[in-house]
């Protein structure tokens, strides 16, 4: 359920204590369509004049997605020349691998009891992205002990079913509905029903755990988490934001959903003093980009992930404005 009117307002003002220098200041936007997308856009820069976050800029305030999937939309096709949109897999953090593509981010939480599988890649995706990429970085993927499903979208839930079915992972996803609900969405196998993650459930896995919550908006079952890794043994904080675009129905009721599970994890984020954020899909982040340039890092540079909690913030700020936009769109066609 959204939350009241009252909360959502605190938590948006504790999110706004951590405003980049060179931002507008939430009383200077204007509560206009204009205004917030303006504001939206502003966010983006970065580092040495390099926007870390020119991709989520790009797909929910310059081009969003409206609309949620119908469960009987058709299944996805297997693409002959799919493969030459996979990336190496990497090493990102000591304890911490990625896989995917320029579009796709999955992430391997290793522990001294096996491995968290965060997000799952497309349906025929899975093998050779996941599985494969795990075995080219010497991991096993039968030491997957959990997977941890974001929301029930086919880039992060396609190949749950695989993991479940031949290693015998347990799934956890707030979405089952929406997943058992897709008709025609998993060719190879649909995941049966397993863990239903709840607000602040903790997956504890030898000495790695992450918090989930919920924060539905992008789907009714969306949920993001809260975990630490560490780079040459330092530990940080990452936020795991478990959805983005705007691909659900687009009426007031859902967006005041939206924004107020976007401030709900903004806050959880400052509290936890995240300086890392990412999520499942790798333009949003910059994911795929920033993890080449590690082999060429040097000693006393900071990890590309690691942008600090201001820049954390600014994620955050870019869906609430872009966000806010929307509505106001919705508001000005008539909608409610």
């Amino acid at each position: 359920m959204p939350l009241s009117i009252c909360k959502a307002i605190g938590l948006l003002a504790f999110v706004l204590l951590l405003p980049p220098a060179n931002a507008q200041s939430p009383e200077s936007v204007p509560d206009t369509i204009e205004g917030h997308l303006a504001a939206g856009k502003n966010l983006a820069g970065g580092r040495d004049n390099t926007p870390d976050f020119y991709g989520l800029v790009t797909a929910i305030c310059v081009a969003p997605q409206r609309g949620a999937p119908a469960p009987d939309a058709p299944a996805p096709r297997e693409e002959p020349n799919r493969r030459a949109a996979y990336m190496a897999p990497k090493k990102a953090f000591d304890d911490v691998c990625w896989m995917g593509t320029e579009g796709v981010s999955a992430w391997l939480l290793t522990s001294s009891e096996g491995y968290i599988l965060y997000d799952t890649s497309n349906v025929y995706d899975a093998e050779d992205v996941l599985v494969g990429g795990m075995k080219k970085l010497g991991l096993d993927p039968a030491k997957v002990k959990y997977v941890i499903v974001s929301h029930g979208h086919r880039g992060e839930s396609g190949g749950a079913y695989l993991f479940q079915s031949r290693y015998g992972a347990h799934i956890v996803t707030a979405d089952w509905d929406l997943i058992e609900g897709s008709v025609y969405g998993y060719p190879t196998g649909k995941p049966k029903r397993d863990v239903v993650a709840t607000d602040g459930m903790k997956i504890t896995l030898g000495d790695r755990t992450v918090t989930l919550y919920l924060t539905p908006g992008h789907t009714p079952g969306t949920i993001s988490g809260i975990f630490q890794v560490h780079d040459h043994g330092k530990p940080l904080t990452v936020v795991y934001s478990g959805g983005t675009e705007f691909n659900f129905p687009n009426d007031v009721a859902h967006f005041d959903q939206y924004l107020a599970s976007e401030r709900k994890l903004a806050a959880l984020a400052i509290k936890a003093g995240a300086t890392i954020i990412i999520n499942n899909q790798s333009q949003f982040n910059g994911a795929a980009d920033k993890l080449r340039i590690l082999a060429d890092r040097q000693a006393s540079e900071r990890h590309p992930l690691d942008v600090g909690a201001q820049a954390v913030a600014r994620y955050f700020r870019i869906e609430d404005e872009c966000a806010q936009a929307q509505r106001l769109k919705v508001i000005a066609q008539g909608g409610h």
